[in-house]
């Protein structure tokens, strides 16, 4: 699956600066909140769900990269939110680097076996050391958004899911 067609310009932040893992999954929380229909999922729930996913394991990729995910109650299409952090996170990821680039992925309950192969694909791109190093050089949301693209195009076409957009 392509980047530019799980995340969208809107949902890349540049240069945010969290106290801690909780402060970030509040802050993505109310991302998701504003894009969902009113009522739907609250940024409460939202945080919940990334937290009570985190206790399962640390979802810290290695190479300051983490990928927390979980589920939405209801909706017809993953979330994406993309994070680059301008002072790094301790994160307790196994290879004890602090974070500092994030791909929060929300996926609704109904569809989340169709995903399991998109995760694993993704969190394997995201950690390659030369996007790594473009997404800390990026200097706007703009900038990044672009790189997201150059390495669609460069990585070719893989499996691609329907994605229904509203």
């Amino acid at each position: 699956m392509k980047f530019t067609t799980l995340l969208t310009p809107d949902n890349i932040r540049q240069g945010m600066v969290y106290s801690s893992k909780k402060t970030m999954f509040e802050a993505i929380g109310r991302m998701v909140e504003k894009q969902l229909t009113e009522g739907e999922f609250s940024n409460t729930q939202c945080f919940s769900a990334l937290f009570h996913r985190e206790k399962l394991g640390c979802t810290g990729l290695g190479n300051g990269v983490a990928m927390p995910r979980a589920k939405l109650p209801k909706g017809n299409h993953p979330i994406a939110i993309f994070l680059q952090l301008s002072e790094p996170l301790d994160y307790d990821a196994v290879d004890k680097r602090d974070v500092d680039l994030v791909l929060a992925v929300l996926i609704p309950e109904d569809c989340c076996s169709q995903y399991i192969a998109v995760l694993e694909e993704l969190s394997q791109r995201l950690t390659e050391k030369a996007l790594c190093k473009q997404l800390r050089a990026a200097q706007s949301a703009d900038e990044i958004w672009q790189i997201f693209e150059f390495a669609d195009q460069q990585y070719g076409e893989q499996i691609e899911l329907p994605i229904e957009q509203d």
